[in-house]
């Protein structure tokens, strides 16, 4: 099983890795659009206005300019530990012991704007990237990611069920027909049920966290629906869909 996770916004400063290597990166066919993609964010940084507006940047984040102009030289970090955020603080992967750290680091990857995709162990650098942004004279990322993503990702699900946790825009960087999807839904006392905005990310992150170290190696949807049920979440399952139902 593969728990594909969003990245955030947020990522850790700094690291205790070398410069990025990208041939010690997983998944070497995504390597070409790896580099054009860094070599574009360094030549646009250069230019703060427009690195402003492709990015969606104010001038108080101009320190994110600087992380994406010092790339090819900036430490790296295990991609696991370089995003931040609510998702990743309820994932709170370096929390886990023994064996169970071990499943997790095995099982985890991460859907990128500037990667494509990151098992766990990854070094990478501290970056700024969104899936909607949109580089200076290029076509849209999901443009570009799609026919080296997708390739890639269906090759992977042959091998093993992914989870994809991923928001809508990370997704359609690279579309996996028969992932098990996760929504999050609130139940009011009246019975409706509303899509969850503010705690989706939580309680993404916490199933996440079961599924990544379970003892159990699922094989469909019904599976992994059981141990989320086996950890105590509310959860409903429809073909490849799974619903995690929380009070309102």
């Amino acid at each position: 099983m593969i728990v594909l996770l969003p990245p955030s916004e947020t990522k850790r400063t700094g690291g205790d890795g070398p410069p990025m290597r990208f041939d010690a990166l997983s998944y070497p066919a995504l390597t070409p659009l790896r580099e054009a993609l860094v070599d574009q964010l360094v030549s646009v940084a250069a230019d703060p206005p427009a690195c402003r507006k492709a990015l969606g940047l104010s001038p108080a984040q101009d320190a994110e300019i600087e992380r994406n102009a010092a790339l090819r030289a900036a430490p790296t970090l295990a991609a696991i530990n370089r995003y931040t955020g609510v998702l990743y603080d309820a994932l709170d992967v370096d929390s886990l012991r023994g064996a169970a750290a071990g499943r997790a680091r095995d099982r985890l990857a991460v859907g990128s704007a500037l990667f494509g995709l990151l098992r766990a162990e990854d070094r990478v650098p501290a970056y700024r990237l969104s899936a909607t942004s949109k580089l200076p004279g290029q076509p849209g990322l999901s443009t570009r990611w799609r026919p080296l993503l997708e390739p890639a990702l269906a090759e992977l699900s042959r091998q093993e069920l992914i989870v994809d946790l991923r928001s809508g825009s990370y997704a359609a960087l690279g579309r996996i027909p028969d992932a098990v999807r996760v929504q999050v839904l609130a139940e009011h006392a009246d019975g409706r049920r509303t899509v969850v905005s503010h705690f989706n990310k939580a309680h993404k992150g916490r199933l996440a966290r079961v599924l990544a170290g379970s003892r159990s190696e699922p094989n469909d949807a019904a599976a992994v629906a059981a141990i989320a049920r086996r950890a105590g979440m509310r959860v409903e399952r429809e073909g490849n869909d799974v619903t995690i139902v929380t009070d309102a």
